[in-house]
């Protein structure tokens, strides 16, 4: 059995005043892991990543990842986390002042940024090439565990079938350990492989057929929720059943 990358023991997070998001929390993951984590608002995904990242050390508890491991962490909210005045490449460049120009320009290149668009000054970057880009200033740590919260969130189709594909290519390619919050359903149930379930300040987890069925989703969001197969991807509908002949409002399935 391989060993785990992070361990995280008897783990508690309080939010002021005494608000508890999560309670005695103890998980382990394998290399090569690509689990997703899922919840309601407040429930306490984005403080377990937030600790995986070693941003947040305010918990009780023991979080620790094991020797050899780099974490590379996406936050939910990088809004100024680009500086202003410079390119992209030169942006990128600063971090690594011996990365051959080539090779920062073949990472914007896979994440669909054209030799101009490189060139492109950061305050002209939409909301998506900001994502992009700051992927790829994850990418340069050259991290083996990606830790991404909301990664799509706002971002257009293009945006989020390359960091997604990306991620997966290096899940597949170097055995990369990507755990992922989203509120995108659909994008989770067909990404991953396990699902963290964040349920009472802790956690369900079991397989996608496990927690991505209607009966766990319906008692997770307290309105009825289908799950179908189309193509082989799940698709996840939320029914909203009042008033009567209300419309059935659909998440919308895709291949990731």
């Amino acid at each position: 059995m391989p060993e785990f990358i992070f361990t995280m023991q008897a783990v508690t997070k309080v939010h002021p005043p005494d608000k508890r998001v999560l309670e005695n929390i103890h998980l382990a993951f394998y290399p090569g892991a690509k689990i997703g984590v899922i919840g309601a608002n407040g429930s306490g995904k984005s403080s377990l990543l937030r600790i995986m990242a070693g941003v947040d050390k305010t918990f009780g508890g023991e979080a620790k990842p094991h020797p050899g491991t780099k974490i590379g962490y996406f936050a939910q909210d990088h809004t100024g986390a680009i500086k202003k005045g410079m390119t992209a490449v030169e942006w990128l460049h600063q971090f690594d002042p011996d990365a051959a120009r080539q090779d920062i320009h073949g990472l914007l290149g896979q994440m669909l940024f054209s030799g101009e668009e490189g060139l492109k000054p950061t305050e002209a970057l939409s909301g998506g090439e900001t994502a992009r880009l700051l992927f790829c200033r994850i990418m340069l740590q050259k991290p083996n565990v990606l830790v991404l919260d909301e990664p799509t969130n706002g971002m257009d189709l293009v945006s989020t079938t390359q960091i997604l594909g990306l991620a997966r290519e290096l899940h597949e390619r170097d055995n990369l350990t990507v755990i992922m919050v989203s509120h995108a359903l659909n994008e989770v149930a067909n990404y991953v492989e396990r699902i963290a379930l964040v349920v009472e300040r802790g956690f369900r987890i079991g397989t996608v057929a496990e927690i991505m069925n209607e009966e766990t989703l319906t008692q997770m969001y307290g309105i009825p929720v289908d799950v179908d197969e189309m193509h082989g991807h799940r698709i996840v509908v939320a029914r909203r059943t009042a008033p009567e002949g209300m419309p059935i409002v659909k998440v919308g399935g895709r291949d990731a």
